[in-house]
């Protein structure tokens, strides 16, 4: 069914592509990183056709795909609200964080020990901007502007 639509759609683009002028033509090849993998096809065929030289355009590289993609340990955590507190902090930061084994784990915490734990895991290159964002110090006290000084409660004992 979709070489179906896909052969529909190559004849489509093919008939449109052929009753643009050579000027129309060239505009659309100066953006085909917008069009689609057939519309490029289509494009690129009907410009052949005409004996044109006209190229299109290099794709626009998107930054996120040059990162790397090894993922490594950052830290091991027994309890699920610990890794979720510590994976919150790196969100809020914009780094992208997984945790691995968390749902195992909250299913069942005794295994947590046989699976070494809840796994906070990072892209290489974010390693050691997320060490200094999870070695910062909760702070006893915040002064707010409206409200004045405020203190975190603590448990007693």
């Amino acid at each position: 069914m979709e070489s179906l639509d896909s052969d529909s759609e190559r004849k489509r683009l093919t008939e449109l592509y052929s009753q643009m002028s050579l000027g129309e033509l060239e505009k659309l090849a100066d953006s085909a990183q917008t069009l689609t993998e057939l519309a490029q096809e289509a494009l690129q065929t009907e410009l052949i056709r005409r004996g044109s030289d006209i190229r299109l355009s290099d794709p626009v590289v998107d930054p996120a795909e040059n990162r790397s993609t090894k993922v490594v340990i950052l830290e091991r955590f027994r309890d699920l609200p610990s890794a979720l507190l510590a994976k919150s902090v790196l969100d809020s930061a914009g780094i992208e964080c997984f945790l691995s084994d968390e749902n195992v784990i909250r299913m069942d915490w005794l295994w947590s020990n046989a699976l070494g734990g809840i796994k906070l895991q990072v892209r290489e290159e974010d390693v050691s901007p997320a060490v200094e964002l999870l070695k910062q110090k909760l702070t006893d006290s915040l002064n707010m502007e409206d409200m004045g000084e405020y203190t975190q409660p603590r448990c007693p004992g």
